[in-house]
């Protein structure tokens, strides 16, 4: 896919949200640890430091088990569980990244505990809490920058922190589970919102039916009828699809 036109899908990956992200980068910085260790401990999350904690919790319900789909792959993933706004994160973004890309998201790690980090890791990695995740960079440049463009909206959005790293190529991102959840909470409220304007901008005529007694039945008049659909007369037939104005 070109790269035109994966911007035009950007633009229709979100419902709402302001501007772009001029001016953003994904370099990382020791204060961005920072702020993704104080929302750990703001959510009052645990660093979890074994295997048998991991199970604990999974079987309490606080991390939830990341099985892959069409849309990702995991690989080489130590402990396939997250809290559940992360792996509510990782469907949604796979998904358009799929439709965007034609390629599946590899996610290369989620829960680590304590006990098992990387050398490299920082002692404030968030890992360790099930709110992580890191993602493979694609050898797409499109692709790439598809995936940085999103990324660098939702931390716009302050909803999550994410990094380009080196060693390996991938993305770490922290998902801010409140934030995000509130923030995918509204999306859908609006989605629901404009499909329930869409359906009522729709009207199939039944037997019986006439414009004075559609018109009466949506508050508007039949002269707006008329002009919202066209129509010269008042004549109409059952089956017949009449757009309502709004009111």
């Amino acid at each position: 896919m070109r790269p035109s036109t994966l911007l035009i899908a950007l633009a229709t990956v979100f419902l709402f949200g302001g501007g772009g992200a001029e001016g953003q980068t994904l370099r990382g910085s020791d204060a961005s640890v920072r702020r993704s260790h104080k929302q750990a401990l703001n959510h009052d999350f645990t660093f979890l430091s074994s295997p048998a904690q991991v199970r604990r919790f999974v079987d309490a319900g606080y991390l939830v088990p990341v099985r892959p789909n069409r849309d990702f792959t995991l690989h080489q993933v130590s402990f396939p569980y997250a809290r559940p706004e992360v792996r509510t994160f990782i469907q949604r973004l796979s998904g358009q990244y799929r439709r965007a890309c034609g390629e599946q998201l590899v996610v290369t790690s989620l829960t680590r505990v304590l006990t098992r980090q990387p050398r490299n890791a920082s002692p404030l990695s968030v890992h360790p809490t099930g709110m992580a995740v890191d993602l493979r960079r694609s050898r797409s440049a499109a692709c790439r920058r598809w995936l940085e463009d999103v990324l660098l909206y939702l931390e716009k959005a302050r909803v999550l922190d994410a990094t380009r790293e080196r060693m390996p190529p991938h993305y770490h991102v922290v998902v801010y589970p409140r934030q995000y959840g509130a923030y995918v909470e509204n999306l859908l409220a609006r989605q629901r919102a404009q499909d329930r304007v869409a359906a009522s901008d729709r009207y199939r005529v039944r037997s019986g039916d006439s414009l004075w007694t559609i018109a009466r039945r949506h508050s508007t008049t039949v002269s707006r009828l008329r002009t919202a659909n066209g129509l010269r007369g008042s004549r109409i037939y059952a089956g017949q699809v009449l757009t309502v104005p709004s009111r």
